[in-house]
């Protein structure tokens, strides 16, 4: 699985792993339901799974990267993009 950044493409985990069987506890009227629309479990929790992990990673990036990027937008305050002349609006 990928996840399109604006620009890049990030590997986020390898889709060639082989599966691994675990043991889970859920609600029972969960999995009642879950059976009763045919929601294939692994798939449901793979899916998920992707994406609590990538929005841990955007977190995790903001907070590694947050002073670089207020120190470009204190920046940008002061004086401006380069072609801040250039603009006609």
């Amino acid at each position: 699985m990928r996840i399109k950044a604006t620009h890049m493409k990030v590997d986020l985990y390898n889709c060639r792993a082989p599966k691994k069987a675990t043991n889970l506890s859920s609600n029972s009227d969960l999995l009642r339901q879950a059976k009763e629309h045919h929601i294939n479990l692994s798939n449901a929790l793979e899916k998920r799974l992707i994406e609590i992990i990538a929005e841990a990673r955007r977190r995790e990036w903001r907070e590694e990267n947050g002073d670089a990027i207020a120190a470009y937008n204190q920046r940008i305050k002061e004086k401006g993009v380069f072609s801040e002349d250039l603009r006609k609006f």
